[in-house]
Order: structure tokens, then C-alpha cells, then sequence
């Protein structure tokens, strides 16, 4: 049986590269691609595909969005996301958001090909041994006010908690990511991509 697969790339270098290696296994056929999270959005509503290989970084977007957001029905094609991010909440987000599989794009061609026989086979991503994600919800809303230069008396009023809490946030934010300052908690929350990452409450927390 042949799987049909999809690729959701914003690089055409990528989708063309990878439809070409995935041509060398006759199980393997690239039958659909896409390069943004509205084209996305439409393959994976459709049911063309049986597996469908997903970027993360789609232009400004994320392709965590159509995880998010996908019909997960029955008929709905499997996701194997496919990623140049190395970072285990990456993963776990992945994971509770339903993917079968996540591979990143540094890696042995025999490993991509063998998670999407998985998923094309309902074998799902999962979970154990995977990290929480990096920022709980109420920690991403300050580091997003951080990225936009707010200061903490600002963050306070905006959030309804006091300029106190949101030192204590920071500061076990500083202490738990091994920054310094307020400037490199921000790039690295740009680069990493935290803010893109579903949060979830971490146990203990309340979200103050």
C-alpha cells in the first residue's frame, strides 16, 4: 500500500528536497504540498493525504496553529512534524496537540521515513520522557511584555497583580532559564520561539 504524504513547508528548497529524497521508497508518494498555515489549514481538512509533514515556522506563523485548530477526525491525515527547532517543548507541545511524530530536519533521512510509516500505521508521538513546556501562561503573558519593553509596573497593571509578583516571576524565570537580564530572557524567548508554544498550568501554580 502506497502512503500518500503531504509536505507544509514555507522554503520551496525544502518541499521540493524532501518530494524528491521520499521518491526513493516506492510506499512513499508526495501527493500535496503547501506554503503557509492557510493552505495548510486546507490539506489537512482534506483527505488526499494519509500523512502529512509539518514545519513549525511558517513565515510569521506557526504551524502549531493547525495542530491547534485541525479536524481530528477519523478520516483526518496523520502529522509528523518536521522541524529545524531541537527543543523538547517543542515536542511535548506537539504531542498534546495530537502529532504522530516529530522529526527534526538534521536528521537521517531512514528516521523521517520510519515516522511516517508510524503514523501512517496510528502509531502516536508520545509523551513520556518529553519536558513541559518552557513558560507557563502566565509566565508567557510577562515575557511577552518583556519582548515589548514593558517595564514591570506597566506588566503589573496590564496582568491585575502587583509589581511584586511580577518580580517573583522573573525571578524564578532567570534563575530556571540560566539568563541574566531582562534583554536576554527576551531574545532568547524571540529565538526559541516561546511565545509560539502552548503553555498549560504547572503544577503548584495558579496562574498569579
Amino acid at each position: 500500500m502506497t502512503i500518500r504524504v503531504g509536505i507544509v513547508d514555507d522554503h520551496p528548497v525544502v518541499r521540493d528536497g524532501m518530494t524528491a529524497l521520499l521518491r526513493e521508497y516506492p510506499d512513499l508518494e508526495v501527493v500535496a504540498t503547501a506554503d503557509s498555515v492557510e493552505s495548510g489549514r486546507q490539506l489537512l481538512r482534506g483527505v488526499m493525504t494519509d500523512v502529512v509533514l509539518l514545519d513549525l515556522r511558517l513565515g510569521q506563523k506557526s504551524g502549531l496553529e493547525l495542530l491547534a485548530d485541525r479536524d481530528n477526525s477519523a478520516n483526518g491525515p496523520a502529522v509528523v512534524v518536521l522541524t529545524a527547532f531541537d527543543h523538547a517543548e517543542y515536542a511535548a507541545a506537539a504531542c498534546r496537540l495530537g502529532a504522530a511524530g516529530f522529526v527534526l530536519k538534521t536528521a537521517p533521512i531512514a528516521q523521517l521515513v520510519e515516522a511516517i510509516r508510524l503514523a501512517a500505521a496510528g502509531v502516536k508521538l508520545s509523551l513520556s520522557g518529553l519536558s513541559e513546556p518552557t513558560l507557563t501562561t502566565r509566565e508567557q503573558q510577562i515575557v511577552r511584555c518583556i519582548v515589548d519593553g514593558w517595564t514591570n509596573d506597566e506588566i503589573g497593571a496590564k496582568l491585575s497583580i502587583s509589581t511584586k509578583t511580577v518580580e517573583g516571576h522573573l525571578s524564578r524565570l532567570f534563575a530556571r532559564q540560566g539568563v541574566v537580564s531582562r534583554a536576554e530572557l527576551a531574545s532568547r524567548a524571540v529565538l526559541e520561539g516561546w511565545l509560539d508554544v502552548p503553555t498549560m498550568r504547572r503544577r503548584g501554580t495558579r496562574g498569579r
